[in-house]
Formats: C-alpha cells, structure tokens, sequence
C-alpha cells in the first residue's frame, strides 16, 4: 500500500526538527531541576532548624538579579521577533541587550557567592543552595554561549531569510532558565 505525500498544509503545520528536541531537552531539564527541588524539600522537611542557624542571604542583589534575567526574556524576544522582520541588526541589538542582563545576573550570583557565610560543606542546606544556584548559573552561562553562537551565524548571514527556528529554539532554553530561576528564588530566598 502506498503512502500518500503530506500536504503542503501538513508540512507548514509540523514542528520543525530543532524545535521538538529542544521541548525534548527541556522535559529532561524539568525533570533535573525537579529531581534538585524534590531534595531540597524533603531535607528542608527532614532538618530544623531551616535553614540552619547562622545562614543570612541578601534577599537584595538576588531580586536585582532576578529582574535583570526576566527582562531578559524580553529583550531576548525582541531581538527573535526583529529577526523574524527581516532586521538582523534589531536581533544582534537586542542579543546584545540579553548577554549584558544575562552576563549581570552571573556577576551579582557571583558577588552573592563571595559574601556568604556558609560554604558548599557547611551543612545541607549549604550543599543544596550551592548544587541548585551552581546548576543553574551553568545554565545561564549555556544559555549565554548560545546566543553568541547566534550572533555569529547571523554575521555569516544566518536568518535574513526571517527563518528563525535556531533562536527560536535557544529562546524556549532561555526562558526555561528563567523559570527555573523564579522557582530557585521563591524557595532559597522568599519562602527559607
């Protein structure tokens, strides 16, 4: 029996290929940013007190760098959307917008690491805060990396026929790291 071709409606329909292995990749993320949460809350339900005497966090610098890296997700839309209009300049402006927020929230994560008063084996709260910051500091640096990957493609001239799937694709991980990030502040620094 033979296969009738898919339609042209068919083939504008189906998810390009990039696009469903990065939905693919993220439902492993999930599941590896879940599998951190799930530690954190039985050891923080196990554990008193919680977090353990001593432990102060700035809840300042993390709320700066939590907006900066929702903003990102913004400034990071544009730049796909401009891209999408034909306007390569617009996406490496607006890129360039995404690194500097991004590249800022690393240095205040950074900043935060050098002033705490506990250490990674200082207790298991201490080895938590740092495996789920750390992870996701490795994720935003990815994140980042990326991106300049993207630059560069578009200086070949990548994407001036407005066919954006490659960033499209980088901006569901980019946000997807935001999210993360939203959750990692609400426990480690809001609800303690």
């Amino acid at each position: 029996m033979a296969v009738a071709p898919a339609s042209a409606e068919a083939m504008e329909r189906r998810v390009p290929p990039i696009l469903f292995g990065t939905i693919l990749f993220l439902a492993s993320e999930l599941l590896f940013f879940g599998g951190l949460f799930a530690a954190y809350f039985a050891l923080r339900a196990q554990t008193s007190p919680w977090p353990p005497a001593g432990v102060e966090l700035d809840l300042l610098l993390p709320a700066i760098g939590t907006a900066l890296l929702v903003a990102s997700s913004f400034t990071y839309q544009a730049g796909v959307a401009a891209a999408e209009r034909g306007s390569l300049g617009g996406l490496r402006a607006w890129l360039g917008v995404t690194l500097g927020l991004g590249a800022a929230f690393l240095g205040l994560q950074l900043w935060d690491y050098a002033h705490l008063d506990f250490e990674v084996s200082s207790h298991a709260y201490g080895t938590m805060f740092f495996a789920m910051t750390g992870f996701h500091g490795l994720h935003v640096a990815a994140g980042l990396l990326l991106m300049l990957v993207v630059l560069g493609r578009s200086a070949q001239g990548a994407y001036r026929d407005g066919r954006v799937e490659g960033p499209h694709a980088i901006g569901y991980y980019w946000h997807f790291v935001d999210v993360v990030w939203i959750g990692l502040f609400a426990a480690l620094y809001v609800l303690r």
